[in-house]
């Protein structure tokens, strides 16, 4: 079979190369010229003492960088790029630079494209494959010199291009090298026989269109240049040409056999393998002899540590490889023993069915593009780690090899998907997967990311591509990658509905995209035989993931059901500085006005581009924690703790609870030795009862919290793993509202000819002749600002959402409805006075009442009642009322859900308590664009002050939920305004606008195209009241 496979790669090779030079980027069939057969990524040093087991060249002395400034100049279409660039006395002293990594359209060449489903030349040019359009197809050519060490003299050499969009000519001191595409594997050449001593001429060039861009339509930016590094390296005549490893465990999972399989050059004489284990200590050893190139071995492993995205165990790999006389090089493989399978319906690792708590993460960073740094992928893998992802797919390509070696050493599984995309051509007659002229390229691409990541533990499944119909090509690809590794399965969203007759026979997973709830319960219950894991679910487009619990629910409730990837980990806005030094992030349609557009559809990260944290990432961290709490008696504070883990105990984790009355913590304390083994639960009492219970307490809660005792790779120690929060005793909204003592006090009603006013000796109420509050002035400080008014609301600014479901103009006679005034009544009453006002909405149909009854402190209890019409109207986004107050109200206090943002889908993370923040720090700066922010739901009472501690308290005789923001709702709706608006130029208006309502409509989460929230989470138009009191609060 491994014969087989080598001369099918020779193959391919050897037909690409007979393509002519001017056919190569318009062939399907020539994806390759002279380029190397793809093999697993190691580095190699000279000895084991000096060998790491990453991909970092720089420690090597083999290894030499291409990396940094290049002389760089951009044709504006082929045929017209620089003739005889590539030799070596061309001047190239007029050209510009292009740093290496280096994208284009991020250093002043070209602008970025952002499509989510078609090719970049979308509306502008039609699709012709393999033909792309010649007008805006830029072609790039690089130069750059470097010298040849003395050292390297005998040696073969080898260029390494990591990633070229779309494709790559190379050229050495003027001769032709070789050719590649896929852009997001590292093309690489035998370059030792055009090499000199001393200075050498190194020529790319680069196509932003070729046939191969058929093949990468893929949904994000759409850039072009080099991503990845360049690099040279000299290997001794002997030295390893590829190695596969592959770990077995017996039926106990305990025991282990290594396979390890090698190619070398027929030079090598003999390799000698030494495992070692974390401590360095030699578990295992063998000598391999090849023949004709090859040789293999199996050592026996007794008892190894498993590895595991939970228990991420290592071992070491030493091959030693000698020419006879001397060791040439020495290579190192990380190992993770472990298994992967899929066995009653369920896919197991080392025999559990792991929950995959995964996300999808583009390549992508918010000043260079496609080029990420080491640095970026750790950062990301911490934040994953802090939000307890387990899992991610690298949506929708290979990435670059140092991202699945840190996968392999932090613990992530990993879903390696090929770079095939061809959603643009579309899924009938004429998608690619059913497209003869592309048939080897869909399994090339497929085969050599195998080659390349076989040996990593952290990839547990390859997925052949996305979005790109099904046909034959994908059935090749398919059964390649089977016949190849059978030790993973192998996945395809596209092949879940197709020949089901035969039972979906080219994906071993059912990995949908965007199932609701609904159709993820009827697949559990329909005795399946495969698990449902979603490759796309939980679309988290700007202020979204509401509803994401369900899906949990789901999950655990149904062992077919194993979890799934949110789309996804960040946006990809690129960052752009406003004058202020604000940081806006830019999208699609941001750079010009003529190139096709999907505008912001590629921000739907759980965080921000520059890495921030969205509000809903709390949602992702609370539903993704592994360990629950489950209340036993918690008035004696017994409770349970169960280990949602597979494969660790909770030994590094410690329990810190806290018991809280009226928002303030009255006893606290910590479990420090929690013996709960994997999906075990076990019985704990923390160690307070009834008795601690204040005595006239209200609401009783009790917090906790899971801490490690001891820093773990990426996260410190006193890290919270896992949060809950229970309720003991609720909260008596009727007793609370109710309990106001009504304050005695001479109160005056007169009328005037711009409307009425209600006045206390210390206090002033006005109301204008539309009868709405449009003066409310205590002890002298005016609590409305100039001009505003309480008013009824029930618009919020769309969510991304919402604007997906085109709800701005669905239900956009909620937006401003006119009010008109039926009736005005304000009498004096026994406790003081009684002001009515009566509308009715004709654009509606509804009729809506204002009633307040105000004090002799100027405390109001007002009722906003609507009645709906006969007629059917369209829903609403919120029930209740807004007001502007003066700037100087500054802070907010509350008691309610917190500390981030929170809506009545999204709770789960949000835990009630006292919270004290900034109205400055209320809307989330980093949503891409203007859209409803900083709602708290849940509350109890709601206060808005001053630096005196001066303001308004807001409470209600049931849960409402409020914001103070310095923007207006206006000012964030981006139906008011063109498109491409953006949260960064925002500027506070000199007030604080102050929502609350009885409710607010949902942000739902299944996709972001038309879904609505639940229907539990929606405002129908129908009859609503809300009750709540205004009471001024004076320091």
């Amino acid at each position: 079979m491994k014969k087989l496979l080598l001369l099918f790669a020779l193959f391919a090779v050897a037909l690409s190369a007979t393509a002519s030079p001017t056919e190569r980027w318009l062939d399907p069939e020539c994806f390759a010229v002279n380029r190397a057969p793809m093999r697993t990524s190691f580095i190699v040093f000279p000895t084991a003492s000096e060998a790491v087991p990453e991909n970092d060249y720089t420690r090597s002395p083999f290894y030499r960088t291409l990396n940094g400034e290049w002389a760089f100049l951009r044709a504006e279409r082929p045929g017209t790029e620089p003739e005889g660039f590539f030799r070596t006395g061309y001047d190239d002293s007029s050209w510009g630079v292009m740093p290496v990594p280096g994208i284009w359209e991020l250093n002043g060449y070209g602008d970025p494209v952002y499509v989510n489903v078609g090719y970049a030349w979308r509306g502008n040019f039609r699709n012709d494959p393999p033909h792309v359009p010649d007008t805006e197809n830029h072609v790039g050519s690089y130069r750059r010199t470097f010298d040849v060490p003395a050292g390297w003299a005998g040696k073969q050499v080898t260029l390494s291009v990591g990633s070229a969009t779309s494709n790559v000519y190379v050229w050495i001191n003027g001769r032709f090298v070789g050719y590649s595409e896929d852009s997001k594997l590292a093309a690489q050449f035998d370059v030792t026989k055009y090499l000199r001593p001393g200075e050498n001429l190194v020529a790319l060039q680069i196509y932003r269109w070729s046939d191969g861009t058929y093949l990468e339509d893929q949904d994000f930016w759409r850039l072009s240049g080099i991503a990845r590094s360049v690099e040279l390296v000299a290997r001794d005549r002997a030295h390893l040409e590829d190695v596969r490893v592959t770990t077995a465990l017996d039926a106990d999972y305990r025991d282990a056999v290594l396979a390890v399989e090698t190619r070398t050059t027929p030079q090598v004489k003999s390799l000698a393998l030494t495992l070692r284990d974390a401590a360095g200590v030699e578990v295992a050893s063998g000598t391999l002899k090849p023949r004709d190139g090859a040789a293999s071995a199996e050592l026996d492993v007794a008892g190894p540590a498993k590895w595991s995205a939970g228990e991420p165990n290592l071992y070491t790999l030493e091959i030693a490889v000698s020419d006879g006389r001397r060791v040439t090089e020495t290579v190192t493989q990380c190992v993770g023993f472990r298994s992967v399978e899929i066995r009653g319906g369920q896919l197991l690792v080392n025999g559990q069915p792991v929950l995959i708590k995964g996300a999808d993460r583009h390549e992508m960073d918010p000043l260079k593009g496609y080029a990420v740094s080491r640095e970026r992928m750790i950062e990301d893998i911490r934040i994953m780690k802090e939000l307890n992802i387990n899992a991610v797919r690298t949506c929708h390509y290979p990435n670059d090899p140092q991202w699945y070696d840190l996968c392999d050493r932090y613990g992530l599984y990993v879903v390696d998907e090929a770079n095939v995309e061809s959603h643009g051509m579309g899924y009938g007659e004429s998608t690619l997967a059913k497209n003869p002229a592309y048939a080897k390229a869909h399994v090339e691409r497929s085969s050599r990311m195998v080659l390349r990541d076989k040996n990593h533990p952290s990839v547990i499944v390859w997925s052949l591509g996305n979005e790109a119909g099904m046909g034959p090509n994908f059935e090749a690809s398919y059964r390649w990658v089977k016949e190849y590794d059978a030790s993973r399965p192998v996945q395809y969203e596209q092949a879940i509905g197709y020949k089901t007759e035969e039972g979906s026979p080219y994906t071993d997973i059912v990995c949908p995209m965007y199932w609701d709830y609904g159709r993820c319960r009827e697949y559990c219950e329909s005795n399946p035989d495969k698990p449902l894991i979603q490759c796309e679910y939980a679309h988290a487009m700007g202020n979204s993931l509401g509803g994401f619990d369900l899906y949990w629910d789901l999950v655990r409730k149904y062992p077919a059901y194993q979890g799934g990837f949110i789309w996804d980990f960040v946006d990809q806005g690129l960052a752009h500085y406003e004058p202020d030094g604000r940081v806006s992030f830019r999208y699609g349609g941001d750079f010009n006005d003529y190139d096709a557009t999907d505008n912001s559809f590629n921000c739907n990260g759980i965080v921000a581009p520059d890495r921030t944290w969205h509000p809903h990432a709390r949602e992702v961290q609370r539903q993704y924690q592994s360990v629950w709490t489950e209340p036993v008696a918690l008035e004696q504070g017994r409770v349970g703790v169960y280990n949602e883990n597979f494969f660790r105990s909770l030994e590094n984790c410690e329990l810190e609870w806290q018991v809280v009355a009226d928002g303030r913590t009255v006893r606290q304390g910590r479990v420090s030795d929690l013996d709960v083994a994997p999906q075990q639960r076990r019985e704990y009492a923390l160690g307070f009862s009834a008795a601690d219970f204040p005595a006239g307490a209200g609401e009783v809660l009790v917090n906790v919290a899971y801490r490690l005792k001891n820093s773990e790779p990426l996260l410190d120690a006193g890290f919270a793993v896992a949060r809950q929060q229970f309720v003991v005793r609720g909260y008596d909204f009727g007793a609370h509202f109710g309990s106001d003592t009504v304050s005695e006090g001479t109160v005056r009603v007169s009328r005037w000819e711009r409307g009425t006013r209600v006045e206390g000796d210390r206090w002033t109420a006005f109301f204008s002749r539309d009868g709405f509050l449009s003066r409310y002035c205590t002890d002298g400080r005016e609590l409305l600002a100039e001009g505003a008014s309480l008013r009824p609301q029930f618009w919020r600014a769309p969510t991304e959402n919402d604007l997906g479901a085109a709800l701005d103009r669905r239900q956009g006679v909620w937006k401003n409805p006119e009010m008109k005034l039926e009736s005005f009544e304000a009498r004096q009453a026994e406790a003081g006075a009684v002001v009515t006002a009566r509308y009715s909405l004709p654009g509606t149909g509804a009729s809506l009442t204002l009633v307040y009854r105000i004090d002799g402190a100027g405390a109001m209890t007002v009722e906003e009642r609507m009645e709906a019409g006969a007629e059917e109207a369209p829903h609403l986004f919120r029930f209740g009322m807004t007001m502007e107050m003066p700037a100087r109200y500054d802070r907010i206090r509350y008691y309610g859900r917190g500390a981030h943002e929170n809506y009545a889908d999204r709770l789960s993370s949000a835990d009630l308590g006292l919270y004290v923040q900034r109205v400055a720090d209320q809307y989330h700066d980093e949503y891409v664009r203007p859209q409803e922010s900083g709602t708290k739901c849940d509350v109890r009472w709601w206060q808005v002050l001053d630096s005196s501690g001066s303001g308004l308290e807001i409470v209600s005789d049931a849960p409402f939920s409020a914001s103070a923001l310095p923007y207006s709702t206006a000012a964030l709706d981006v139906s008011n305004f063109p498109p491409q608006q953006h949260s960064g130029p925002l500027q506070p208006d000199g007030r604080t606008h102050v929502n609350f309502e009885l409710r607010q409509s949902g942000l739902g989460c299944v996709d972001s195209w038309g879904r609505l929230p639940e229907e539990r989470y929606r405002l129908p138009y129908g009859d609503y009241t809300f009750r709540f009191r205004l009471k001024p609060v004076v320091k």
